[in-house]
C-alpha cells in the first residue's frame, strides 16, 4: 500500500500555491506552465473539464519538466489510468470512491488526493493508506 499522506504532503508543499488550471486552448498550456514555473509556482493542477485537458497535461509533462503537473477532476478509474499515461504526477478527485482508492493503491499508480466532506470519507481514505 502506498503512503499517500507523505507523497501528497511532498507535492502540496513543493510550492506556495497550487493553481487550478482550466486549459481551453492547447497552445496556451505550455507557455502558461513555463510562466508559472518562472514565477516560482511548480505544482500545477490541470482540470479535466475541457476537451484538450489530457493533451495539455501531456504537453506540460513533456515540455516543462521542472513543473509538477497533476490532473484535477478525476472521477473514475479510467481517467486515473489516462492521466498517469499522459504524464501527470498526481491526481485530485472531487470525491472519494472505493474504486478510485483501490486503483490508486496499485502498482505504478500516481498519488491520488481525494476530496472528502465527512469523517466517514476520511476514515475510508485512511483505511486505504
Amino acid at each position: 500500500m502506498k503512503n499517500w499522506k507523505t507523497t501528497a504532503e511532498a507535492i502540496l508543499t513543493s510550492g506556495p500555491v497550487v493553481p487550478v488550471i482550466v486549459v481551453k486552448k492547447l497552445e496556451h498550456a505550455v507557455p502558461m506552465a513555463k510562466a508559472l514555473v518562472a514565477g516560482g509556482v511548480r505544482v500545477l493542477e490541470v482540470t479535466l473539464r475541457t476537451e484538450c485537458a489530457m493533451d495539455a497535461i501531456r504537453a506540460i509533462a513533456k515540455e516543462v519538466p521542472e513543473a509538477i503537473v497533476g490532473a484535477g477532476t478525476v472521477t473514475n478509474v479510467e481517467q486515473l489510468k489516462e492521466v498517469t499515461e499522459a504524464g501527470a504526477q498526481f491526481a485530485i478527485s472531487p470525491g472519494l470512491t472505493e474504486s478510485l482508492l483501490k486503483a490508486a493503491t496499485g502498482e505504478g499508480t500516481i498519488p491520488l488526493i481525494p476530496g472528502i466532506s465527512t469523517v466517514s470519507e476520511l476514515m475510508l481514505g485512511m483505511q486505504y493508506g
